[in-house]
């Protein structure tokens, strides 16, 4: 072919949807769908990278930590005496300013002079001199999200809440967000602190540390783009979810389209066109259209991910303490590779359609009996796909089953997508099968026979609309579960572990003192002093264990908190293991138990300030929130083995005092002792701060689920209305039988309805099922803790009477139509094919 009738055949192709601009709208919203939400995930993830980069360029996890055993601030005595010693210790200082406003800044103090040479620390991106850093009246260094953040109409930050004002602002695009750096001088001023947070030290530089000061290595010291990786894989497996069914709008487009399209295709062929050219043809136009398509697509995920970016930072600073920019920082592969996931996810759904048309002979294209020929044996390679993808989930699952649970993740995630896609793959042989057994049934109902002879004539374009409805609904019955319970579990928890009225932490100086005062108070009936510390595990030959750094938590085993503390696990009951405890055995946290193997009876080794100590384990407690394996002791054996005093204590109110207790119990501690407000918090407060915490964090899982929905809906819709001219021609012969409008509506909206309610019936165990792969396999290999499995009965109603909603809502406008058409065009429409 000559490119002039290359360019005619292109147009007359093209020249369809002319005649039907739906079926281009349906094409142009599948793809659009699909790629804004996997795009505005991509934009997230792309631009909470850009925030670890610069988190770890600046805090560079290549240098070394010192503190204290004990948790107590460093003073500057213990700096002084190491320098003098010739140890290469760099101070740190950080800590939280609240601005005018209300808003809050973290703040880094440093001191360029004795950091390690190639420390991000030593500039922190800054391009003033080192003079103007180290001098009055020095510099505030911070990345320009996070100027844009704290200010709204200019360039300069607020003064903080007391009336003071920061150093002078310099711009430091390195810097990761939420964070200002400056002299260490400048810093202590501002927090009105005499103490160190930290000293920092080059990973080669060697050095005797006194007993109070532990190191913590570099290389133990978790990367935030490693503590993160799986919620951005858990956002991104969302994604390819939206984008599978935005993906399968697309095919059940290409299918409607191409079926359509059949006698021009023959008119093409009998005129000299080759199979190859026009499929060359077709692919050209399904590129155009991807690139407009993904085009939209692409600038609407930016918007999303916009959008979304709040929440998933509250989310990462809540679940990690890592804080991400507000604005989006795009790279220049992240246009490309959204543009390349959508033609490729475009080429894979008209894959099939392409390869069909090819191999139709000239006759056979004109003839729609034989492309639907084809379906009964499409429903055969679709059951056997869908049983083969649900052999290998089963051999994943079986596999996960003798591996750490922190392998289990992206494996995990192959498995549910194996079996989702399995099960989506085996319900339109199903819905096929269930078909022709009521149309054995309702053999006597020759208008029921009909409907479901319509219906199965319908399946093959319907099919694909379905298969998104089951994807769409089994996840968000599972996500929705798995939050649910989550959420079930988390607030009981806190119950069960707030078990004090408040929780006071004063000065070191002022401990003593405040439990003295705290004692002759007749509304305290009992104070529950705790202690923290770090620790080693080690390892051992026999375990190949290797030693990893625990957080070490003292308590008081008072029956005020063991009669609530939650167990998972003991070696006899829980009273047994509160009794061991007390005589000196450890317990442990679900993330250590899981992480390592260990479990109640056996015994662990941990380093300590007076020699290794070996515990035996007494059980084990859920420990939901936190990163970190832990291990708790009695508060005087913690106090006693790890030379650290107690520095927080629990505060149980007699239950027979006045509402007003707390607040004036809070007025006279501050009087009495000048420990400040800030320092006591009523275990309401805290409640009330981690559901707002935990309802922020599954704000963008809510809203992803949401949308997932939407697109399935709008599956359904436009399949139903691209076949909307071919249904009602087909209603005419009906009509002239004698049956009316109302029935012939009523049966269409029978037919969508009963597929629907069929649907999401096969997607009630796939979403329990979805359910207990996220909170038995992805959980606990993300986070290091497993949730029980909670089943919600309304929930799963909703899912119900939602699927149902959505179908009848997707065939009310169809069905409107039909009964707005009068009788004269159904014959007229009829006469037409």
């Amino acid at each position: 072919m000559n490119a002039a009738s290359q360019r005619t055949a292109f147009l007359a192709l093209f020249s369809h949807y002319r005649r039907h601009p739906g079926q281009l709208a349906m094409l142009l919203v599948g793809l659009w769908v699909a790629s804004a939400l996997w795009s505005g995930v991509q934009a997230i993830n792309a631009s909470a990278r850009d925030s670890y980069a610069r988190a770890e360029a600046l805090f560079s996890t290549g240098l070394d930590r010192i503190e204290r055993r004990d948790g107590l601030p460093l003073t500057l005595d213990d700096y002084l005496s190491l320098r003098l010693a010739g140890a290469p210790v760099s101070p740190l200082v950080t800590g939280e300013l609240e601005l005018a406003g209300g808003s809050r800044l973290e703040v880094m103090g440093i001191d360029p002079l004795t950091l390690p040479e190639g420390s991000g620390f030593r500039t922190a991106g800054g391009t003033a001199t080192l003079a103007d850093f180290l001098q009055p009246p020095y510099r505030t260094r911070l990345a320009p999200d996070t100027l844009a953040s704290l200010t709204e109409e200019d360039d300069t930050l607020p003064p903080l809440a007391d009336g003071r004002q920061l150093p002078p602002l310099e711009l430091a695009p390195e810097l990761p967000p939420g964070v200002a750096v400056m002299d260490i001088a400048a810093a202590l001023e501002l927090l009105e602190r005499d103490d160190l947070s930290r000293l920092l030290v080059a990973p080669e530089a060697r050095l005797d540390l006194p007993q109070p000061l532990v190191r913590s290595a570099a290389e133990n010291l978790a990367a935030p783009g490693q503590l993160t990786d799986s919620f951005h894989l858990n956002l991104t497996a969302m994604a390819l979810l939206a984008l599978v069914v935005g993906l399968l709008i697309v095919h059940a487009a290409l299918s409607l389209t191409l079926e359509q399209r059949l006698g021009l295709m023959r008119t093409l062929r009998a005129l000299g066109v080759s199979g190859r050219a026009l499929v060359s043809l077709l692919l050209g136009e399904l590129l155009m259209l991807g690139v407009l398509g993904a085009a939209l697509g692409i600038l609407s995920g930016v918007w999303l991910a916009q959008w979304l970016l709040p929440d998933v930072a509250a989310s990462l600073q809540a679940l990690y303490g890592e804080r991400v920019g507000s604005e989006l920082a795009l790279p220049w592969h992240y246009w490309l590779g959204g543009l390349a996931v959508t033609l490729g996810g475009l080429l894979t759904a008209g894959l099939g359609t392409l390869w069909r048309a090819a191999r139709l002979d000239v006759l056979g294209l004109g003839r729609a009996q034989a492309w639907r020929g084809q379906f009964l044996r499409q429903l055969r390679g679709m059951a056997l796909a869908g049983g083969l993808l649900w052999l290998i989930a089963g051999g994943l699952l079986a596999w996960l089953e003798r591996q750490p649970p922190a392998e289990g993740l992206t494996p995990g995630f192959v498995m549910i997508a194996a079996g989702l896609l399995g099960s989506a793959l085996w319900l339109p042989p199903l819905l096929a099968m269930l078909l022709a057994a009521l149309a054995r049934l309702l053999r006597r109902r020759p208008l029921a026979q009909w409907a479901l002879a319509d219906l199965q004539l319908q399946l093959p374009r319907l099919s694909v609309a379905m298969m998104a409805l089951l994807l769409a609904l089994s996840a968000n019955l599972g996500v929705g579960s798995m939050v649910g319970g989550f959420r079930l579990t988390f607030l009981e928890w806190l119950d069960q572990r707030l078990v004090a009225d408040l929780y006071l932490r004063p000065p070191p100086a002022r401990y003593e003192a405040a439990v003295d005062w705290l004692e002759a108070r007749d509304e305290v009936a009992t104070l529950l002093p705790r202690a923290r510390a770090e620790a080693t595990l080690l390892g051992s030959a026999s375990s190949q264990r290797q030693p990893r750094p625990v957080n070490v938590y003292g308590v008081t085993p008072h029956p005020a908190l063991t009669e609530h503390w939650p167990l998972l696990a003991s070696q006899e009951d829980d009273a047994s293991a509160w009794q061991a405890f007390a005589r000196g055995a450890a317990m442990i946290n679900e993330q250590l138990a899981l992480a390592t193997g260990l479990a109640p009876g056996q015994w662990l080794r941990l380093s300590s300030p007076t020699g290794p100590m070996e515990l035996p384990i007494a059980a084990i407690y859920p420990d939901y929130g936190n990163p970190r394996g832990e291990v708790m002791l009695t508060a005087p054996h913690l106090s006693e083995r790890f030379q650290t005093a107690p520095d927080s204590i629990g505060i149980v109110l007699d239950r027979q005092v006045a509402p007003g207790a707390i607040a004036a119990l809070r007025r006279d501690l501050s009087q009495t002792l000048g420990i400040g407000g800030d320092s006591l918090i009523d275990q309401r407060e805290i409640q009330r701060r981690s559901t707002e915490i935990f309802e922020r964090t599954f704000a963008i899982t809510r809203a992803l689920n949401t949308l997932t929905l939407g697109v399935a809906g709008l599956a359904l819709l436009s399949s139903l209305l691209a076949q909307t001219g071919q249904r009602r021609s087909q209603l005419a012969p009906l009509w002239a039988l004698g049956v009316s409008r109302g029935p012939l509506v009523g049966a269409s909206i029978a037919q969508l309805g009963g597929a629907a309610l069929v649907t999401a019936a096969l997607a009630v165990p796939l979403g329990l099922a979805l359910t207990w792969c996220l909170v038995a396999v992805i959980n606990v290999a993300a986070f290091g803790w497993r949730l029980p499995l909670h089943v919600f009965p309304g929930q799963i109603a909703a899912t119900l009477g939602l699927a149902v909603g959505v179908a009848l809502l997707a065939a009310l406008l169809p069905a409107w139509r039909l009964w707005r058409t009068s009788p004269r065009t159904l014959l007229t429409e009829f006469d037409a094919l």
